[in-house]
């Protein structure tokens, strides 16, 4: 969806809404948020809806209240509070629908208040608090990252072998992957890190470290064991202090 189209879109969303008496409140989050970067061709639209207690239901089934609900190609309930919607020519919604109390079941980090009736502003900021603060909780420490990292290179190598190779392929293009990209956001500076997703960390990964994500990128067109040996190689060479010799030479005898 073009720029011009998708805030259209957007403009059509905040109308129809704030037209609703049971609507209290409309967030945009994600790229639609535009908070440090704009949504592009490629954005979805993610929102959260706020609504009055107990109607919440009927805005999770009916969708006659989108713009362009009669375009709509595929829709189904992805959680408890949110639904996916797909319309014909491709375009992708994502959104959520809470009364204010249930908004405190959110994480978000991003997000733009578009019009709020019942506090909505006042709680976002409350829930993008205990997001942070979760997500700080939450953080795996150094050694269980590289830990990881380095027994799903072994284990994923040795079910190749086995000829288990689409759970050998997952666990190294994948799982290690997934454990060095944390690594890397963690401890290898960027002027862009503040691209960078606290929730996804693979989201904008290439924004804010473009020659690693071009690294990473190329490791997955190879076989499983020359992408473990290539993963293994580049995280020593960026990350020298985290591992210990020891450790990167048994894997590395494994791998071959």
């Amino acid at each position: 969806m073009e720029s011009r189209e998708y805030r259209h879109f957007t403009r059509e969303l905040r109308v129809r809404l704030e037209a609703d008496p049971r609507v209290l409140g409309l967030v945009a989050v994600g790229s639609m948020a535009e908070q440090d970067y704009a949504p592009d061709r490629w954005s979805d639209h993610d929102f959260f809806v706020v609504v009055a207690s107990g109607t919440q239901e009927s805005f999770r089934s009916d969708l006659r209240w989108l713009p362009g609900w009669e375009e709509i190609a595929l829709s189904f309930r992805e959680t408890a509070h949110g639904v996916k919607v797909v319309l014909r020519n491709g375009h992708l919604l994502e959104f959520a629908v809470f009364d204010p109390e249930e908004l405190s079941l959110a994480r978000v980090n991003r997000y733009r208040v578009l019009f709020d009736l019942e506090r909505v502003g006042e709680r976002l900021e409350r829930v993008a608090q205990a997001t942070r603060s979760s997500l700080d909780l939450a953080a795996p420490r150094d050694e269980w990252l590289t830990g990881q990292f380095l027994t799903a290179l072994l284990v994923g190598v040795g079910q190749h072998d086995r000829g288990e190779r689409l759970s050998g392929r997952q666990l190294v293009a994948s799982g290690a992957v997934s454990h060095l990209v944390r690594l890397f956001a963690k401890h290898v500076g960027s002027p862009s890190a503040g691209l960078l997703d606290g929730l996804d960390p693979f989201r904008r990964f290439e924004l804010a470290h473009p020659s690693l994500g071009a690294r990473l990128n190329a490791t997955q067109t190879l076989e499983t064991p020359a992408a473990a040996r290539a993963l293994l190689d580049l995280a020593v060479a960026e990350l020298p202090h985290l591992f210990a010799p020891g450790a990167v030479d048994a894997v590395r005898s494994r791998l071959g």
